[in-house]
């Protein structure tokens, strides 16, 4: 199933629906980690008024340094167990809203596009074998990134969690193979990140099994699996986001995150 959450006019608190091929949007009961029946209303793309975030997750979690490729631009080794951080949730926006680059960071603002896992069911001790048990589905991320924080701080929490730095949306998709999965990352529809998931370092049966055994990964928990190569800070010259400039996450067999970059 390929699920969305949204606001249109018969539905201002929010609603899920089911997208067809045909781009129709069946509404359901439920939710995106419990979707119920068909309620029979159908709508279009265009009776959405606002996308929501596909869920409300307790705890955003992400990863760091996961990608081979990424690795060597940046001159770092790879790391021999998976670099947890944690995005503040107050970070989250949804497809279509604005990223804002803060006052506190204006100068080295920069994209990361990811894959993100999202846990559908209470995880502890996942074995391996079972942890993609444990996802509810898929949906694409930005992992905004503000370069001068991450250096100045020597950990990346602060620099990853500014107001609207954590883009998520606009579909969750249910039965996608996460081993082999295209991540493209385009500004101003140039596309500037290109690679497959066959590159991470530690893949996402892995990250589940590793992190549930340190945290309990509860429902709706979203995992940020880590950013491919051809990230802004390591391009020559560099490409930093600015106001006006349009990022778009496009994950084969989920769909496009779009989002606008303003000033504060």
């Amino acid at each position: 199933m390929k699920l969305v959450r949204f606001i249109s006019a018969g539905h201002p608190e929010g609603v899920c629906g089911m997208v067809e091929d045909s781009g129709a949007i069946r509404v359901i009961k439920g939710t995106v980690l419990e979707p119920g029946d068909a309620t029979g209303e159908v709508l279009k793309e265009t009776d959405i008024q606002r996308y929501l975030p596909p869920v409300d997750p307790p705890n955003i979690l992400a990863l760091g340094r996961n990608y081979r490729e990424h690795a060597a631009e940046t001159d770092d080794t790879l790391p021999t167990a998976p670099l947890m951080f944690i995005k503040a949730t107050s970070a989250l926006i949804a497809h279509g809203d604005d990223i804002i680059i803060p006052a506190a960071a204006p100068d080295q603002v920069d994209y990361e596009a990811e894959l993100v896992a999202i846990i559908g069911k209470k995880a502890k001790n996942v074995p391996l074998d079972k942890a993609l048990d444990y996802v509810a589905g898929y949906t694409c991320g930005h992992d905004v990134s503000a370069r001068d924080c991450q250096q100045k701080d020597g950990q990346w929490a602060r620099a990853k969690s500014f107001d609207t730095f954590a883009p998520m949306g606009p579909y969750v998709v249910t039965d996608l193979d996460p081993s082999d999965v295209r991540i493209r990352m385009r500004v101003n529809g140039e596309t500037v990140q290109n690679q497959s998931t066959k590159d991470l370092v530690f893949d996402v049966p892995y990250l589940i099994h590793y992190l549930s055994r340190s945290l309990t990964l509860l429902p709706g928990t979203a995992i940020y699996t880590g950013t491919p190569s051809g990230v802004g800070i390591a391009r020559k010259p560099p490409l930093l986001l600015k106001p006006g400039d349009v990022c778009e996450v496009d994950i084969e067999g989920i769909g496009v995150l779009r989002n606008r970059v303003v000033a504060e």
